[in-house]
């Protein structure tokens, strides 16, 4: 089984690319304080030094002299972990309401799906913005706010799977042994489930890293953490002077996203057994 999906996975050489661009962010991530020897806060050479131009500082220095190159790898940390526990959160309320929604169906489905719905009628950045606005700015804040925007795309995903699930024989002879409700979602229906679920989660934590790049573009980040956003922010107002301090963090965001996207693809194709039928 495992030696199938890597298989499939390993077909589609977009997702292999994504994967390897993903353990070198998380290798980076790790190992910081290891390869950037500079406090990203702090002042270590002359405002808007050019890439290379000091000893030390190969990405440059930003309005304040602070290293470029610092400020990426600590950025990574920061925008990892909010992407990825924004999409926890997210996936704990989303599987949640849809699991229930779908198995009971009748008014209980009706009524969480209203819920649903009036999440998904406001937009989800502006949302976000309200959200992060009305709290102190934060990283608790920002999680909480992209999980809030986040999750009722997979109260959908999750309740269509469980509609379709629910009349399986498998059910119903878990209903017939006695097991309980709990348990018949935990471990008969929600296994059967979680390759959708998967796929999503990954292009989630690509969603909420942009999330949260933007709202640290507009001032609405934690200042006490350094962000590929934060960066990106406050290099706006010197484009022509300093291009170096947006398009290093930008990259960082853009290599990220598209590998996590590319992974998303991959998993699909890994997941799908009828993907073993294409490119014979």
């Amino acid at each position: 089984m495992k030696s199938s999906f890597w298989r499939r996975f390993c077909r589609n050489k977009g997702a292999v690319f994504g994967l390897i661009v993903l353990m070198l962010v998380a290798l980076v991530t790790v190992l910081g304080p290891f390869i950037a020897h500079n406090n990203p806060w702090d002042m270590v050479g002359m405002p808007f030094a050019h890439p290379g131009a000091e000893q030390g500082l190969p990405l440059g220095t930003d309005t304040m002299g602070r290293d470029i190159f610092s400020g990426i790898v600590a950025g990574a940390r920061v925008s990892l972990l909010i992407g990825v526990v924004s999409t926890v959160v997210s996936l704990l309320i989303g599987v949640s309401i849809g699991a229930i929604s779908g198995y009971f169906g009748g008014w209980v489905d009706a009524t969480l799906m209203r819920f649903t719905e009036l999440f998904q009628s406001v937009p989800s950045f502006a949302l976000a913005i309200v959200l992060v606005a009305i709290f102190e700015p934060s990283v608790g804040s920002i999680v909480a706010a992209i999980a809030v925007v986040s999750w009722p795309p997979v109260a959908r995903l999750v309740r269509s799977e469980f509609l379709t699930l629910r009349q399986r024989d498998f059910v119903a002879a878990a209903q017939l042994a006695g097991q309980s409700t709990p348990r018949i979602i935990l471990t008969q229906i929600l296994p059967n489930a979680a390759s959708p679920i998967v796929v999503m989660a990954s292009l989630m934590v690509a969603t909420a890293i942009l999330l949260e790049s933007s709202l640290s573009f507009l001032g609405l980040g934690d200042p006490n953490q350094m962000s590929w956003g934060y960066m990106v922010g406050s290099a706006r107002t010197v484009l022509r002077q300093a291009w170096w301090m947006a398009v290093f963090p930008g990259v960082a965001i853009l290599l990220t996203v598209l590998a996590l996207n590319l992974v998303g693809e991959g998993l699909n194709d890994g997941l799908n057994a009828r993907a073993d039928g294409r490119g014979k």
